[in-house]
């Protein structure tokens, strides 16, 4: 069999169906690594000249199902070198559980569930923060501005396990101060919410569902009683929830992985601001933190193969674990015991007059 001299890189990534939106901004993120990556001639790999990168993707269509079977075609059929994962938590635990029966490893943009290193798949790579972590920082931020106890309802879905991490991380944050109500739900129905709500009159109102769902309750968000001071919504990170809603956004607190305006001293590859300038002219479109994410996995997985100079997933492994850096994205550190992202911090953001603000971490307040 003749040797190639690309360097596979394979991934289910969601092209259409409900996650569409995000995976089509991390395979762009991806796409802009690759352009990246061979304007100067490939990864290198010790003293042998470097090999440039192909990227080898399928449209899951947002389902688990088709997820798996592309990650089987990929690694079966298309021999690829590097396996990475989809967007959204659910598809990248079934595309993890691949990977683990193939003794290979997920490099993870796109899944933050706590419950990815949960299982115990320490063959997983990860960049973004983990979901627990989420809006963990809300209620200690809300405390210091108004300190008197309040009451938090937090809406969350109970599909796929995403959102109930998002939820604990609150809970846990939540102390004495707050009294915390948790109101969850199968299937969205926003009259039933409304009616709830309107009985336990709460102060904070933090949704976690998925991005539609989401958007259907900040639509209704007239309804909302009056006594909800403050709204947060996992959804409120990125553009499309303000070009979804309008002025309906106004105030909405949201958690976001990575923002242009948040400058990083990069260690590995380029920073924030040509990696916005580079991305709007090839899509055409301005990026948001899943492109980030995506770009960055792909910056790591490069370092990792430079250091080790192969491409064998349990050389590469060791080499993740032990790699401490940053990129334009933010720090990079894996937890020796678990294999959680540690380095890298989650960002609040709220919506002011048609633009996302970065609120300060509240060690600076």
């Amino acid at each position: 069999m003749e040797s190639r001299r690309e360097i596979l890189i394979g991934l289910s990534i969601s092209l259409t169906g409900r996650f569409s939106a995000q995976g089509r901004q991390a395979l762009d993120g991806l796409r802009l690594w690759q352009s990246y990556v061979n304007s100067r001639g490939g990864i290198t790999f010790g003293q042998a000249p470097p090999r440039p990168v192909q990227l080898v993707f399928y449209d899951d269509q947002s389902r688990a199902g088709l997820a798996r079977e592309n990650a089987l075609r990929l690694l079966r059929q298309d021999r690829i070198d590097a396996l990475f994962g989809p967007y959204s938590s659910g598809l990248t635990m079934t595309v993890a559980e691949v990977a683990r029966e193939h003794r290979k490893v997920l490099w993870n943009h796109g899944g933050s569930s706590d419950e990815i290193l949960n299982r115990g798949w320490q063959q997983v790579v990860s960049t973004p923060t983990p979901a627990s972590d989420y809006l963990r920082d809300l209620p200690r931020r809300l405390a210091r501005q108004a300190p008197a106890p309040r009451k938090i309802c937090i809406v969350h879905s109970t599909r796929g396990t995403f959102a109930s991490h998002v939820a604990r991380g609150v809970v846990q944050a939540a102390t004495s101060e707050y009294s915390v109500q948790l109101a969850s739900y199968s299937a969205l129905d926003v009259d039933v919410l409304m009616r709830e709500l309107r009985a336990s009159r709460p102060e904070i109102l933090v949704l976690a569902g998925d991005f539609e769902q989401e958007i259907q309750i900040i639509r209704a968000r007239q309804r909302l009683p009056a006594s909800i001071q403050t709204v947060a919504a996992v959804a409120a990170g990125v553009r499309d929830f303000r070009d979804e809603l309008g002025r309906a956004v106004e105030g909405v607190i949201g958690p976001s992985q990575w923002e242009a305006d948040v400058s990083h001293l990069a260690d590995i590859g380029p920073d924030a601001v040509w990696f916005v300038r580079n991305f709007r002219e090839q899509f055409g479109r301005q990026p948001e933190y899943t492109a980030a994410g995506s770009f960055a996995v792909g910056l790591i997985f490069e370092e990792c193969v430079r250091q080790v100079g192969s491409l064998r997933d349990s050389d590469l492994l060791p080499a993740a674990a032990e790699l401490d850096c940053f990129t334009l994205y933010g720090k990079f550190r894996l937890d020796s015991a678990s294999g959680r992202q540690v380095g890298h911090r989650i960002l609040l953001v709220q919506w002011d007059q048609d633009h996302k603000v970065v609120l300060p971490a509240t060690e600076s307040l």
